[in-house]
């Protein structure tokens, strides 16, 4: 029998694609295969990429390494991408892998992210596949496109852009010859009396603006990724664009409701392992669902898992539900996703998987600056025929009186939750823009009631319903503070929490919890019916018990014989309009000022514009002339692209928030809220608005050298002393390195401060009336509380913080993550880690610091050893300190080419054990 590498045309004893080695640019010897993992909701799967030759042509084979099944292949031609994803950095990333991530995606195939731990074999291997398609195109620079199936967009719409000659790894063509002008309106007048339809797009929700009940407490990142609109370079890629918009409008003329059985579960596992079938919560009716929605909380309760490492939890209870769906079905899994002890599978029948597309997970962490994940939600979002789902699964913030941070979790999920979608023409999907939405988890909102005997009393006598009077999530709803526009069933099943584990008894411990409805399923959308909603007494692995709801979902099937006839209609009246007319808009107003801009203080102003034309028009921001955003990075529109119809209106929210990443630049005045967007219009003009506006100085995001030289709140130093004070910062530090520590033999006046106050207010608080808070740096302060701290370090010194306990702890945190030059320089980082394995030269390299670093370092150490101490009472670990604080103070540099490893991360929590372990001895 023929060997498996030989039979697919593995690269076995030197063979492969001829004229390989071209591409290694003097690297060296041909790279033809690496090992990695494919990235598959959130799973990481070993395989091995290798170039490999079949019926004649270059391809890739991906062969899986937990399965013996045939390798995938994918032919190198025009229209094969293979991408470099570049790294983002996150704020707190405990457990991202090391190596280079890259997307790979072949002619009819769906897109696939692989790691590639070996980052040098990976160049090497990245230039193969280049010089081959480069060879490739020089051979054949126009391939015939296939047209066996209608359902090819290239071939529906006439004049498509051909494939790029610049090669494998997506590199832009060459436009350098024509104007901007030409970019966005180049005309193609190529017409056919006869064209084959895409395929059915799906409309875009439109009720989303409803539910952004408010802004998050800290703004998303707005990567490249989130950045990219639709900007089509020709006008074939226009009519694409608006065609599919036009269908989508008139979707109601080729769909029919087909109705699907869904179940949706949820238990929070208390950090358990399965101890018994899942089958009485998961088999509760006689009809096997068509999709199973199945979401956990608490799968793992270590401190590991908290800092975002791998979970044996995980599998365990997946293998538990897998073995526990209806047995009168045959199913298999879409999705999962898993965010520290938030886990949401999607199962579903294993004949409806083709009518499954779309699939996108998303998480948000809502813990300690809004990054940690031991709060927050996860979600699967996903196109079942032609009805948009976004599944949710959240975990709220706990303790009876904190309802109001309950809500501001719901609201950060709601406005940082967005998913990229493989359609282009919409830059990035939130989770209300779906047609269903369910809403699942522990939402733990509690009872308004102390007295744990009467609610027992109540419940004994089946009074339910007067007890869900006092319920908190029906409290926060009437007052539309939280899932204004969500539904939720009818609940007849008594509180699913807290009961004592393995029984069916109420809490019994000392602290005797009052019971409570925390579990809860929610949706919100049309053509929905619950038809039964219910716990699961059966079960006693936790202290919750798990939930169910059945939904009879009416879902959009596509009548493809109207379908057809709706597209030929669209591109008749365009061809017969788009010559005869010019789109135009009209704006409500094109100057917008913003007056006191603060840090992390978000701004809108609105303002709307309408389609005076008579065509439907398309319209976008776009980057001016040399730059690579629509806009600066405190600044965004929303939405930043869009159709509208003839005479139709629509709002747009211009937003400026100033984040760690833009903060410094403005305190400095290198930077000004200052800024021109261009609102483009496809076939038409170019719109101008003009942005200004006034920023107030931040103690966040200035340099410890500048701080530890202002005796006044920063807003009472003159902006151009701010100016001197952050150009020599610079040269303080080089003196400080230079001298060692020896002291200044100025004035006592003159003399810098040894920390900053702002930050000695800070830690002061914290070590007077904190040091016994449970939870502390675990638990997320409330935003309108760290605005006024914030406000208050800036304008004055005061005598008290305002705030929580949990507040001030925040506003430390996000102090450190602000600073542009971390307290450990960006120059010593590399000797910490290389110094991690000995406490001696551990505490050398703190000797080398600039004096204020120093200085703030031994502070900070000294405080945090103290807070120890006190780990019975406030729950902090030496674990969880060190993995915390030193992903703040030894941050690795941002023009570190390599992403932070998982070894690097270990030993920069190393080198901070060392310290918190043992006396800071100079």
């Amino acid at each position: 029998m023929e060997p498996r590498a030989a039979a697919w045309g593995l690269p076995v004893s030197g063979g492969g694609c001829p004229g390989l080695g071209s591409g290694t640019r003097g690297r060296g010897a041909a790279v033809q295969s690496v090992a990695g993992a494919e990235l598959r909701a959130g799973r990481r799967e070993p395989c091995v990429l290798s170039l490999a030759r079949r019926g004649g042509r270059c391809g890739i084979l991906i062969q899986s390494q937990e399965d013996s099944s045939d390798p995938d292949y994918i032919p190198i031609n025009s229209r094969f991408r293979c991408v470099q994803e570049a790294e983002e950095t996150l704020l707190i990333d405990i457990a991202a892998n090391t190596g280079c991530k890259v997307r790979i995606q072949g002619e009819e195939a769906v897109e696939r992210l692989f790691e590639i731990p070996d980052e040098e074999r990976c160049l090497g291997f990245l230039a193969e596949v280049q010089s081959i398609q480069e060879a490739h195109l020089k051979a054949s620079p126009v391939e015939p496109k296939d047209s066996s199936t209608w359902h090819q967009v290239e071939k529906n719409l006439p004049g498509l852009s051909q494939a790029s000659s610049s090669g494998a790894l997506e590199f832009e063509d060459d436009f350098t010859a024509l104007s901007l002008e030409e970019k966005r309106n180049g005309q193609n007048h190529q017409a056919g009396s006869r064209r084959e339809p895409p395929p059915p797009p799906v409309p875009q929700n439109r009720q989303f603006h409803r539910e952004r009940e408010g802004s998050s407490r800290d703004q998303p990142k707005v990567t490249n990724t989130m950045r990219k609109m639709f900007l089509p370079s020709s006008q074939s890629g226009q009519r694409e664009g608006l065609i599919k918009h036009l269908l989508a409008k008139r979707e109601k003329a080729y769909v029919n409701l087909h109705n699907f059985r869904f179940f949706v579960g949820t238990w929070n596992v208390n950090g358990q392992s399965p101890d018994s079938s899942l089958e009485p919560w998961l088999v509760c009716d006689a009809e096997p669902p068509d999709v199973y929605c199945i979401g956990f909380q608490e799968l793992d309760l270590s401190t590991e898992a908290f800092f975002y490492f791998d979970s044996v939890k995980e599998q365990e209870w997946l293998a538990a539900v897998e073995k526990a769906l209806h047995p009168h079905a045959k199913y298999k899994k879409v999705q999962m996703v898993r965010l520290v002890g938030m886990m949401l599978l999607i199962f579903a029948k294993k004949d409806q998987l083709s009518n499954i597309r779309e699939i996108v997970t998303e998480s948000v962490g809502t813990g300690v600056m809004g990054k940690m994940g031991n709060k927050g939600g996860v979600a699967v979002r996903f196109v079942f025929h032609n009805t948009t789902f976004c599944i949710v699964n959240s975990h709220l913030a706990a303790h009876v009186e904190d309802f109001e941070r309950r809500n501001q979790d719901y609201k950060d999920i709601c406005a940082r939750m967005s998913f990229v979608t493989p359609d282009e023409s919409l830059p990035h999907v939130n989770i209300m823009k779906h047609d269903v939405v369910i809403w699942l988890g522990d939402l733990n909102y509690r009872l308004c009631l102390p007295d744990a005997s009467e609610v027992k009393s109540l419940i004994s006598k089946n009074e339910l319903q007067k007890l869900l009077t006092y319920d908190q999530l029906n409290i926060q709803r009437t007052q539309k503070k939280a899932f204004a526009d969500f539904t939720e069933g009818e609940i007849k099943f008594i509180p699913t929490y807290k009961y004592d584990s393995k029984t069916d008894r109420w809490d019994s411990s000392g602290k005797c919890r009052v019971p409570a409805w925390c579990d809860r399923i929610l949706w919100r959308g049309g053509n929905i019916t619950q038809l039964r909603y219910g716990s699961h007494m059966d079960l006693k692995t936790s202290d919750h018990k798990p939930v169910s709801a059945l939904f009879r979902i009416g879902v959009k099937v596509v009548d493809e014989q109207k379908y057809r006839k709706l597209f030929e209609d669209i591109v008749r009246l365009m061809d017969r309009m788009e010559n005869d007319f010019l789109p135009s808009l009209e704006l409500s107003r094109r100057e917008f000022e913003f007056q006191n801009v603060k840090f992390r203080q978000l701004q809108k102003q609105k303002f709307q514009i309408t389609n005076n034309g008579q065509v439907t028009c398309h319209f976008s921001f776009i980057p001016k002339l040399n730059d690579n955003h629509y806009c600066k990075p405190w600044l965004r529109a929303e939405p930043c692209e869009g159709y509208l119809e003839p005479d139709e209106s629509t709002d747009i929210s211009l937003d400026v928030y100033v984040s760690k990443d833009s903060v410094t630049l403005l305190n400095s005045g290198e930077d000004k809220i200052e800024d021109i967007l261009v609102l483009h219009l496809d076939r038409g003009k170019d719109y101008f608005l003009t942005i200004s506006g006034t920023y107030l100085p931040s103690c966040f995001g200035t340099s410890l050298e500048a701080l530890c030289r202002m005796r006044r709140p920063i807003r009472e130093v003159p902006v151009t002393k701010l100016i001197d004070l952050g150009e020599d910062s610079f040269l303080e530090k080089e003196k400080s390195v230079l001298q060692m520590g020896a002291l200044d033999s100025e004035e006592a006046g003159g003399t810098p401060l040894q920390v900053p106050k702002e930050m000695w207010l800070l830690v002061d608080h914290l070590f007077k009336h904190a040091c016994h808070q449970e939870d502390l740096f675990q638990t997320p302060g409330m935003q309108e509380e760290l605005e006024q701290i914030i406000d208050c370090l800036d304008t004055s010194i005061p005598e008290t913080i305002p705030g929580s306990n949990h507040s001030v702890a925040e506003a430390l945190l996000i102090f450190l993550e602000a600073l542009p030059e971390p307290v450990i320089c960006y120059e010593l980082y590399q000797r910490c880690l290389d110094w991690s394995h000995s406490s001696r030269l551990c505490r050398q390299v703190i000797f080398q610091l600039p004096r204020c670093h120093r200085s703030v370092f031994r502070y900070l150490m000294s405080f945090l050893r103290e807070l120890l101490r006190y780990s019975e009472d406030n729950k902090v670990s030496v674990t969880m300190i060190a993995a915390l604080f030193s992903s703040l103070l030894l941050r690795p540099p941002p023009n570190l080419v390599t992403k932070q490893s998982q070894q690097d991360r270990q030993r920069a929590i190393n080198f901070l054990y060392s310290f918190l372990l043992a006396g800071d001895e100079e």
